[in-house]
């Protein structure tokens, strides 16, 4: 009879635990977007809102306190101040650093990038008709970016800025030769921007890389959350939903099946990257 009393006792404690957990409110920090109309930060915002969705968890989820660019943001992150959750391209040293959920939010799209010119060097670009070509041209590319290094990699003299503000300005002065930006980051980013600037119509590189949900080592437990989100997400199909709704109509206007996509390698990929999982990545028909 003692033992029927203990177990009962058990099963309610038990209960009371997970009743407790559910209604729990997770608060859950994001960087701030340099302003409301950077529709850059719409669909990882929207999909994080999704993963947490599919967990049935009570959470609200904010923007920081102030504007955070990515670099500063990575910093915040690592040493569990202001915001809790960040959405950055992986290097090694990220994966260090941070604890990342290795689901590619982009399937692979932040390494898939189209140049921003400057329209009186568009004849220039017309008549790169190689990689080694494309090679005598100088990119412009973030100081702490893992696409700096890959491009150095690669053989190409990059010039560096402190942020992506500052490389439309250089841009603009002739002070760089080109902008290489991910497609589902150029069409808003050039939205009301100078006349004098333009995509180059033809041309593509794209390197093997992730975007990923970073969170604090110390927070393994909203790590597991995510996943778990995510990982429902894509077996109800509603990832995939989300991700064409907010970037199929953008590759259309691109133009992406008909450029010339030069292959780059990325010393930086760490070999966690789940590459094999097909579900995972976009697959760019030509």
């Amino acid at each position: 009879m003692a033992l029927k009393y203990v177990k009962t006792a058990l099963l309610l404690c038990s209960l009371l635990v997970a009743t407790q957990s559910a209604a729990a409110l997770w608060t859950i920090n994001y960087p701030k977007p340099l302003d409301d109309s950077d529709a850059r930060a719409e669909y990882p915002i929207a999909l994080l809102k999704l993963a947490l969705d599919k967990t049935g968890v009570n959470y609200e989820l904010l923007p920081s306190d102030r504007i955070l660019l990515s670099s500063k943001a990575l910093r915040q992150l690592r040493e569990n101040r202001e915001v809790n959750v960040v959405w950055s391209m992986t290097d090694s040293q990220r994966e260090k650093d941070l604890l990342p959920i290795r689901i590619p939010i982009a399937k692979g799209l932040i390494g898939l990038r189209v140049f921003v010119i400057n329209v009186d060097r568009e004849a220039e670009f017309a008549r790169v008709s190689s990689k080694s070509e494309l090679m005598n041209f100088t990119p412009l590319q973030g100081e702490e970016w893992p696409d700096t290094k890959i491009l150095q990699a690669n053989g190409f003299n990059v010039a560096t800025v402190p942020n992506f503000k500052d490389a439309y300005s250089l841009l603009l002065q002739n002070k760089g030769d080109f902008f290489p930006r991910s497609v589902i980051e150029v069409s808003a980013e050039l939205e009301g921007r100078s006349a004098s600037l333009k995509l180059e119509p033809d041309m593509a590189v794209y390197y093997p890389t992730a975007m990923y949900y970073f969170v604090n080592k110390s927070n393994p437990t909203l790590a597991r959350l995510i996943e778990t989100g995510l990982n429902r997400a894509i077996e109800d199909g509603s990832f995939e939903a989300l991700f064409k709704s907010s970037n199929e109509a953008i590759l259309e206007q691109l133009d992406i099946k008909n450029r010339r996509i030069y292959t780059l390698d990325n010393p930086l990929l760490p070999p966690e990257t789940p590459l094999a999982d097909e579900r995972l990545w976009y697959v760019i028909e030509q």
